[in-house]
């Protein structure tokens, strides 16, 4: 599996996944120019990239993922809550 890690995914769970399963494929947006750009860019580079997008972002990224399959476009993401306690 091919993955992105959004740049506001805590590093901690980025480590976690690759410690975990080592044969994944992850990179950070940070590793590969996208820092700072905004949502749609960073989904468009993962479907074009073939990678899922993994990130808290909730409050944005689902409405523009749902635009892009809206508009048949290719984009998936992973979508990581805080756990409660």
């Amino acid at each position: 599996m091919r993955l992105l890690a959004d740049e506001n995914l805590d590093s901690n769970i980025a480590r976690g996944v690759v410690r975990r399963l080592p044969g994944i494929d992850l990179v950070r947006v940070q590793a590969v120019g996208l820092c700072g750009d905004d949502d749609p860019t960073v989904l468009g580079w993962a479907a074009e990239q073939g990678r899922v997008l993994i990130t808290h972002d909730v409050a944005t990224v689902r409405h523009f993922a749902y635009e892009r399959r809206r508009c048949r476009n290719r984009g998936r993401i992973i979508r990581l809550r805080q756990r409660q306690r």
